[in-house]
């Protein structure tokens, strides 16, 4: 037997498992050594990607050979160096320290090995030519000539990265990863223009507020003095858009796409504090949503246009931890293009990192994720408890995160309350435009309910209809805008109603009920508010709502067909509805109800 046989982790083996573990590419590898430079507090950082030609399919190719992170951090000493490179070890791991970015120990060693096989590190606290020096190999490893991070030695960096390398001050780290076999991109270009959306999102608070600059750079290794293959500064991407002078496209490059959205609460961020382990922590939530003019009607489909593409890479609930996004949560999106245009962010400290279950490669919360894809209000109306007796079931179970299902539930009701909001920017804001003509439904509508005043059936509205014009305009406008719409089709709405004397208003929005419509009697108005997460709205409205320019007939008989058996489902549901009612008295008061709006209905929709 060797001296080595009964290890507990025999490091030969375990090494090359941790090679899988779990890190979803290389932006999100790499992204843990820029951590660790911010950790250090580099406000320059380079992610440095050398190429050299090889043989590839009978054809000479530049490829990826070496990609390196540089940065003017605060440099680090023997002990510290040597450190850094043991898996599970570092100068964060005291609960003390628990603040910033850094925290596990793993990031340097475990991403540099899930991309490549071999990590060299240098280090100085008194210029890149006096710096210390030493690596990790994974060959050596397997043949066990490697079984302790080799003692640091005095060395200064590579020349090469004296000619590519701008950041190179008195204090500093370069980490440098070659025989690189896992990265699935193979040129420089490749890595750069697939990190810099993720780089930019993960860093965008600390590029946002001028706390760092993270240049990227791929060059010809064989020839560093040529011009690079590309050269670019990493620029701010918020998946909330509320952030000027991002990389989204044009327009929205030097102006905020998005704007807060108040929700239930009446502001976009919202503080939750949360008890644990006998502390008191701050969770922020915030929320946001489209301007109008991100989504202009009559033109292009703004999700085709270039900033809607740049939408389209961003959609969930960014969960940041310390200012650092850890993952963009998709368990509350639902498969709809409009999903794009809201934006929600929670941010914890990194003291709640075993309470919303903070994965060791910073990649995920699992305990958030677990929670938020439960359906939160189902759970509550099968089992009868209100949230404060469930997060009251949680803590008598030893479970701690019944505070995450509160805020589960609030940003799920934030999320469709924006979904709400989103259909009344296009679709929804056609609620009050009509085609023209003196027959249409409001005309028609409003005309008849003038015949029923005359014979006598008053109306909770009619007695407003004598206010001042102005008065009840906004009267309108402020339940329309409460409604979700937006603030140009609501004063517009009001303003057509009253000036035209109309009865009836259309608008479209989220509502917080099982109804498919409510109705409000404002301003002499009555306000008629569908539904629009309702089922019967889809199945009804919005098939009918749809462009029929351009469409074949065999999709216009299909949406017909749709509508029909959507308004079919409609009239069995109320007769089941009738049918379930307990007793006779509740029976009689339904059917005379059915009775009684038919008889208003037939009056509306007889066109003789």
């Amino acid at each position: 037997m060797t001296k080595d046989s009964y290890d507990i982790v025999p490091a030969h083996l375990a090494v090359e498992a941790m090679r899988d573990n779990g890190y979803k590419n290389a932006a999100h590898a790499i992204a843990e050594l820029i951590d660790n430079s911010i950790q250090a507090g580099a406000t320059e950082v380079e992610l440095l990607c050398g190429e050299k030609q090889v043989q590839r399919e009978q054809r000479r190719r530049s490829a990826i050979h070496q990609v390196a992170v540089l940065d003017n951090g605060r440099g680090m000493d023997a002990t510290v160096l040597r450190l850094a490179l043991q898996f599970g070890n570092g100068t964060y791991l005291q609960p003390e320290k628990h603040t910033g970015i850094g925290r596990f120990g793993m990031g340097l060693p475990s991403s540099s090995i899930s991309q490549c096989q071999r990590v060299d590190v240098w280090s100085w606290q008194d210029g890149p030519e006096n710096a210390i020096y030493t690596y990790l190999d994974l060959e050596e490893i397997r043949s066990k000539r490697m079984s302790e991070v080799p003692e640091p030695q005095r060395r200064s960096i590579d020349p090469i990265w004296f000619q590519v390398g701008k950041t190179l001050e008195s204090r500093g780290t370069l980490v440098v990863w070659s025989n690189i076999d896992r990265c699935i991109w193979t040129t420089g270009k490749a890595i750069i223009d697939n990190s810099e959306l993720i780089i930019g999102r993960i860093y965008r608070k600390f590029l946002d507020e001028g706390k760092v600059s993270i240049r990227m750079m791929a060059f010809d290794l064989n020839n560093p003095a040529n011009k690079p293959m590309v050269e670019k500064f990493a620029l701010p991407n918020d998946p909330g858009y509320l952030m000027a002078k991002t990389s989204c496209p044009n327009p929205f490059d030097e102006k905020a796409m998005f704007e807060a959205w108040g929700g239930e609460e009446g502001t976009n961020e919202v503080t939750v504090t949360i008890d644990f382990r006998d502390r008191k922590h701050e969770v922020k939530i915030r929320f946001s949503c489209a301007k109008q003019e991100a989504r202009p009607t009559g033109g292009r489909n703004p999700g085709d246009l270039p900033h809607g593409k740049h939408a389209a890479k961003n959609i969930g609930v960014s969960v940041v931890r310390a200012g650092r996004e850890l993952e963009l949560d998709q368990s509350l999106v639902i498969k709809n293009p409009t999903e794009r245009w809201w934006g929600v962010e929670i941010e914890f400290p990194p003291s709640l990192d075993d309470l919303f279950g903070v994965t060791n490669n910073k990649q995920s919360a699992r305990n958030f994720t677990e929670l938020a894809n439960l359906d939160i209000d189902s759970l509550l109306t099968e089992t009868g408890k209100t949230m404060s007796e469930l997060k009251e079931e949680y803590k008598e179970d030893g479970d701690p995160r019944g505070p995450l299902l509160e805020i589960v539930q609030k940003i799920d009701k934030n999320i469709k309350s924006m979904r709400g909001f989103l259909v009344g920017q296009t679709k929804g804001s056609r609620g009050g435009q009509r085609r023209h003509g003196s027959n249409t439904p409001q005309k028609r509508a409003t005309a008849i309910t003038t015949e029923r005043k005359k014979e006598g059936h008053k109306g909770q509205s009619d007695k407003d209809e004598s206010l001042p014009t102005e008065e009840r305009k906004e009267i309108i406008k402020k339940t329309l805008l409460d409604r979700g719409v937006t603030d140009n089709a609501a004063q517009t709405l009001a303003a057509t109603t009253v000036s035209n004397n109309e009865k009836y208003i259309f608008a479209k929005a989220n509502l917080e009920t099982a109804a498919f419509f409510s109705v409000q009697s404002k301003g002499g108005a009555i306000i008629i508010t569908l539904n629009v997460n309702h089922p019967a709205y889809r199945n009804l409205m919005e098939i009918l709502e749809e462009k029929v320019d351009g469409v074949d007939a065999d999709t216009l008989r299909s949406r017909l067909s749709n509508s029909l058996e959507g308004l079919q489902l409609l009239l069995m549901a109320w007769a089941r509805y009738e049918d379930e009612q307990p007793d006779g008295k509740r029976r009689e008061a339904a059917q005379d109800a059915r009775v009684d709006w038919g008889r208003v209905a037939r009056q509306f929709l007889d066109t003789e």
